[in-house]
C-alpha cells in the first residue's frame, strides 16, 4: 500500500518575525527541506537586504529557490508556483517534508486557492504602465480604480506593485483582473497542507524591523545597493523595488543623506509588515496562529503548540 505523504507545511509571517529561524527548527525536527516563499529572496544580489538565510543558517537543511534569479529578471507568481510544485514532488520523493516559508501572500494563495489564467504582459503595455506609474502613486491608483474598483478596494493604496498589476491586466486584456480570478482550482488539495502564521505583537515586530535593518547596514547593505545601482537596471524591476534598495541607492548617489535613507527604509519596512499582517488576517483567517515566544520553547513543545504533533 502506498503511504500517504505528510502534509506540506506552509509557514507565513511578516518581515522580521522570525520565519527563517522557525522554518529551520521545523525542518530539523520534522526531517524537512525548505522552499522559499519570499518574492525578494528569490533574487541574487539581495542576500543582505532581503534577509536571505546565510550559509551557517542553511547548514544541514536543503534550501530551495533562494537567490536563483538575476535581478534583471521578473519572477511571476505562476513561475514560482510551478517551481514550488516540482520541488514538493522532489522533496517527497526523497522521503522528506516540504516546509514552505516566506511572507509573500500571493505565493501561498496560489497553492491554496489556485492561479487564474493570466496573460503575459507585452512590452508595449509595460511601457504604458511605466508612464502611468511615473506620474505618481495617485495616478496609478486612479488608473487601477478605472479598470477594477473591486480589486482596488482590497489593495492598500501604498501597494504600488499590486495596483500596477491591475492596470497591466486591464490594458492587456480589456477586462478587470477580478473577472479572470473567479475560476481557479487549488494547486494543493485541502488535506495536503498545514498552514501556520506567525502573528507577533506589532510594537515588538517594529522594534525587530529597526534592529534588523541596523544589522543589515553593519553587514554591508549600502554596498549591496550600490552594486545593484552600478548595473543600470530598470528601476521598475521587482528587485530594484526591494525594501531598502531605492533609499540606499539614493544615498549612494548623494541624492539624500544616509541617515534619511535608513529612516525611510525602516519606515517602508514597518508599513510593509502592516500590509502583510492585514493580508494574513483577511486571507488566512483559518490558519494556526503562532504568537508565543518561539525562542523560549523546546522543539517538542514547538511541534505540539503548532498543531503538528502526531503527524
Amino acid at each position: 500500500m502506498t503511504q500517504t505523504p505528510l502534509p506540506v507545511i506552509l509557514l507565513a509571517g511578516p518581515t522580521a518575525s522570525g520565519k527563517t529561524a522557525l522554518a529551520i527548527r521545523l525542518a530539523r525536527t520534522l526531517d524537512g527541506e525548505i522552499i522559499n516563499a519570499d518574492s525578494m529572496q528569490i533574487y541574487e544580489g539581495l542576500r543582505i537586504l532581503s534577509a536571505r538565510p546565510d550559509a551557517a543558517e542553511q547548514a544541514g537543511i536543503p534550501h530551495h529557490l533562494f537567490g536563483v534569479l538575476d535581478p534583471s529578471e521578473r519572477a511571476s507568481v505562476g513561475w514560482w508556483a510551478r517551481e514550488a510544485l516540482q520541488l514538493i514532488d522532489d522533496i517527497r520523493a526523497r522521503g522528506k517534508r516540504p516546509v514552505i516559508a516566506g511572507g509573500t501572500g500571493l505565493y501561498f494563495n496560489a497553492l491554496t486557492h489556485g492561479l487564474a489564467a493570466m496573460p503575459e504582459i507585452s512590452g508595449a503595455v509595460r511601457e504604458q504602465a511605466d508612464a502611468i506609474e511615473a506620474k505618481g502613486a495617485d495616478a496609478l491608483l486612479a488608473a487601477a480604480r478605472k479598470w477594477d474598483s473591486d480589486a482596488v478596494a482590497r489593495i492598500e493604496p501604498a501597494d504600488l506593485q499590486r495596483l500596477r498589476r491591475v492596470v497591466e491586466i486591464g490594458l492587456e486584456t480589456g477586462e478587470p483582473i477580478t473577472k479572470l480570478q473567479r475560476e481557479t482550482t487549488p494547486l494543493l488539495p485541502e488535506d495536503d497542507w498545514t498552514g501556520l502564521v506567525i502573528d507577533p505583537d506589532r510594537a515588538e515586530l517594529y522594534a525587530r524591523i529597526d534592529a534588523r535593518f541596523d544589522r543589515m547596514m553593519a553587514e554591508g547593505a549600502l554596498e549591496e545597493a550600490r552594486a545593484l545601482a552600478s548595473r543600470g537596471l530598470d528601476e521598475n524591476l521587482p528587485a530594484m523595488k526591494a525594501l531598502g534598495v531605492p533609499p540606499l541607492i539614493a544615498a549612494a548617489r548623494d541624492e539624500m543623506s544616509l541617515e534619511a535613507a535608513i529612516a525611510q527604509s525602516k519606515q517602508d519596512s514597518r508599513r510593509y509588515a502592516k500590509r502583510q499582517m492585514t493580508w494574513f488576517r483577511n486571507r488566512m483567517a483559518d490558519w494556526q496562529r503562532i504568537s508565543f515566544p518561539i525562542g523560549q520553547v523546546s522543539d517538542e513543545d514547538l511541534i505540539s503548540r503548532t498543531g503538528l504533533a502526531g503527524e
